[in-house]
């Protein structure tokens, strides 16, 4: 009888002592879950994307740019790019070790100056390489060939709009490229400029010239 009373309390023990096991297992395993899951949630706060959604700057409403500088900006190309970039212009860069220039596709006097000397003036006002040089210098070369006068003086009504845009513009070598291709375009066309003077020098663009280059003025007169 005692042996059997003893037996009994020797197999509670074990139960209780199993169930205490198990106990202090699961909550082992519920402290280490726990433990996985605030490491995660540190990481994914402590980084700085998730920090900045969460914590806002100021100056990300103002000025949306900062958000990630390094970022592709989505612009679309300006006309003149597009046109370029798809062989509308009959000429291409040549770099050269000292100084580039254009190869033409044909002779320049063989091209119609119709749409091609608006589209390089149009051109005028590109800020990168290569669109810069390959408008400054195509309208230059495009107004030394041969017959040039004829086949410019017609442009005439369409060119200026164009070429006050580049005057008026706020970039400093932009308005110099304009002004300079002013002046090409006066010697090539002589006295029919005249008549379109007064809608290429407002008010406004004559003071941006005297301004910014008075040795040019005697073309505003």
């Amino acid at each position: 009888m005692q042996k059997s009373e003893c037996h009994g309390g020797i197999q509670l023990r074990n139960r209780k002592a199993g169930s205490c096991d198990q106990r202090t297992s699961s909550s082992i395993q519920i402290k280490h879950r726990t433990t996985i899951q605030q490491s995660n949630s540190s990481s994914s706060t402590s980084s700085p994307e998730t920090a900045r959604k969460l914590h806002p700057r100021p100056s990300d409403k103002l000025n949306p740019k900062t958000i990630n500088p390094f970022g592709e900006q989505s612009r679309a190309p300006s006309a003149f790019a597009a046109i370029y970039s798809k062989g509308g212009i009959p000429c291409r860069l040549v770099h050269g070790s000292v100084k580039h220039r254009l190869q033409w596709e044909c002779p320049p006097e063989n091209l119609p100056f119709d749409p091609l000397l608006i589209t390089l003036a149009e051109g005028l006002r590109e800020t990168k390489h290569p669109y810069t040089f390959v408008s400054k210098e195509g309208f230059r070369e495009l107004l030394l060939v041969q017959g040039a006068p004829e086949k410019a003086v017609p442009l005439l009504p369409r060119l200026i709009p164009v070429l006050k845009a580049a005057l008026v513009h706020l970039d400093d070598e932009v308005f110099a490229r304009g002004l300079n291709a002013l002046v090409q375009l006066s010697v090539v066309v002589g006295p029919s400029l005249n008549d379109h003077l007064k809608h290429l020098l407002t008010s406004g663009s004559l003071i941006v010239i005297k301004s910014k280059i008075p040795t040019y003025c005697s073309i505003c007169c």
